[in-house]
């Protein structure tokens, strides 16, 4: 019997034809359904390739009796309800590479058209103007251009750069300087980025940490002469600020492929200054891209209905039911232990060592590896990290990750024990499960039983009275209540660890008080998924 591949967005014919070609494959090509048809067509088939037109939500998956995988011909998957795919067993994948030459060659063509203002001159020649003083741009040529976050996309950037007898500078905490060192970028701090560049582009992805990298401050840091662009994701740069600044001229020109919001209605009006590029995110808009990602979504959609095999799977690991039942909560566990260690670290990670110890023998436990690097990376990179390609990103960060067996005696049946180790330091986590509950036992030199969940304070503190109840009456009078304790210490007197679970949020400035209080010598807040 053929399975049932429904294509329901418009897909370059190339994607359509590789599904064609399949003899177990039975290709269904119809964009533009509606809700009700969508519900009616997903009953009967086994595979779902989609781009962003395509709304899967849950009510779509409920109604999906056999599907069985969901690959979106590109990166984001804001329109397929990942959770309850999992939940429902489906398989969702998308295309992260498909982009990446494209997205790099916006970058340049912005960095060219604000360079030397070719839209604003094709502007005013269409209105049968010749002012060719106005538009006096500058050469490329020995500029130097900061790239901030250096993945695919920043990568590519910079090789073209330096192709273009550009001076290239980078700032990329999460990928080592030896690596970096290879393609001649010159590695430097973010504070010193900013007065150096001519031009500065950012490929980081949208976080806590990076929102609003480029604001006020940052800005009144850089040359009267710098040229800003962003073909990453809206958010990096403060667009308020950004516009004041354009707006007051005191810095040259800015090219702009990505909003906050899109299509930018409610924005600073960018549209009326005469030094912004705008464009309508294009970064992926390419015939060649296009076609990439349509190919790309019917191989790995065909592959995996036909050995099982999930590539650039974001949400389930390439695994048998058997060995997936067994391994499910220890995947969980290693995941939430990289996501652990890469926040005490702050990310700065460049060696992992990895040890199983217990009855894992008969099992693969590359997926375990794979989540646990997946935690550890994902905070920190533009990239969809996933079970597939978790230890290739780790590779091109410079990440050397050890696997092996610990044989020595232990009292847990299944023990997960890693030390990670980078510039800020070294961390060792030991994890296991019990029942069904993901469980840490153990915290560089302190035994320590705790869950992890969302909302933790990591306390190290002198051991001598009242720091605990210094803790406990700081958090009451900021109205944090306390859902957990756990404590523990080497010896009487010397130094101990607190982990805090709280239920409300602490904010920077409630952070910094808490960390001056006496005694304490260092705290951490990570927010964990339980």
């Amino acid at each position: 019997m053929k399975k049932r591949v429904l294509v329901s967005d418009s897909l370059a014919s190339e994607g359509i034809d590789v599904l064609k070609e399949n003899d177990a494959i039975e290709a269904i090509y119809n964009p533009g359904l509606s809700r009700d048809e969508l519900l009616k067509e997903i009953r009967d088939v086994h595979g779902l390739i989609v781009r962003s037109a395509t709304k899967v939500t849950g009510e779509v998956l409920d109604a999906a009796a056999n599907l069985q995988v969901i690959a979106r011909a590109g990166v984001g998957l804001d329109n397929i309800d990942v959770q309850k795919a999992t939940e429902k067993g489906v398989v969702v994948m998308n295309t992260p590479g498909g982009n990446t030459i494209s997205t790099a060659e916006q970058t340049l063509a912005l960095m060219f058209a604000i360079a030397r203002l070719t839209p604003m001159a094709d502007c005013s020649m269409k209105q049968q103007k010749w002012d060719k003083k106005q538009f006096e741009g500058t050469e490329l040529r020995g500029k130097t251009i900061a790239v901030i976050g250096l993945g695919r996309i920043g990568m590519e950037v910079a090789r073209r750069c330096k192709g273009l007898s550009m001076r290239v500078i980078g700032y990329d905490p999460y990928i080592s300087g030896e690596k970096l060192s290879e393609h001649d970028i010159e590695i430097m701090d973010l504070e010193d980025i900013w007065g150096e560049a001519d031009f500065i582009t950012v490929h980081t992805p949208l976080t806590d940490k990076t929102r609003n990298i480029v604001n006020k401050e940052v800005i009144g840091k850089m040359k009267p002469a710098v040229r800003v662009i962003n073909c990453a994701r809206g958010g990096l740069y403060n667009e308020q600020d950004l516009y004041e600044a354009l707006k007051e001229k005191r810095i040259a020109g800015a090219a702009l492929d990505v909003f906050t919001e899109e299509p930018p209605r409610t924005l600073p009006p960018f549209h009326e200054l005469d030094n912004v590029v705008l464009t309508p995110h294009l970064g992926a808009s390419t015939e060649e891209a296009q076609i990439s990602v349509a190919i790309e979504a019917a191989q790995i959609v065909i592959e995996y209905l036909m050995t099982g095999v999930a590539r650039n799977s974001v949400n389930f690991p390439s695994l048998d039911m058997h060995e997936l039942a067994f391994l499910r909560p220890y995947i969980n566990l290693a995941e939430q232990m990289g996501a652990f260690q890469g926040s005490i670290l702050n990310g700065n990670v460049d060696t992992v060592s990895i040890f199983y110890s217990g009855d894992f023998e008969n099992y693969n436990l590359s997926p375990l590896t794979s989540a646990y690097i997946k935690g550890l990376i994902s905070p920190y990179t533009e990239i969809d990290v996933n079970f597939v390609n978790a230890s290739l990103v780790a590779r091109e960060r410079g990440i050397k990750v050890q696997t092996g067996e610990d044989t020595s005696p232990q009292n847990y049946s299944h023990l997960v024990k890693i030390t990670a180790s980078g510039k800020e330091g070294t961390n060792e986590l030991w994890g296991t499960v019990l029942g069904k509950q993901l469980w840490f036992v153990r915290y560089d030199e302190y035994s320590i039983d705790f869950v992890p969940r969302s909302g933790m304070l990591v306390i190290r503190n002198n051991d001598v009275p009242n720091v605990i109840g210094s803790i406990g009456t700081f958090l009451g009078k900021n109205g944090i209540n306390i859902a957990n304790f756990h404590l523990a210490r080497t010896e009487r007197g010397g130094r101990a660890l607190m982990i805090v679970d709280i239920d409300d949020e602490i904010d920077d400035a409630l952070f910094k008080q808490l960390s001056d209080l006496p005694e304490i010598l260092e705290v951490k807040y990570m927010k964990m998924e339980s």
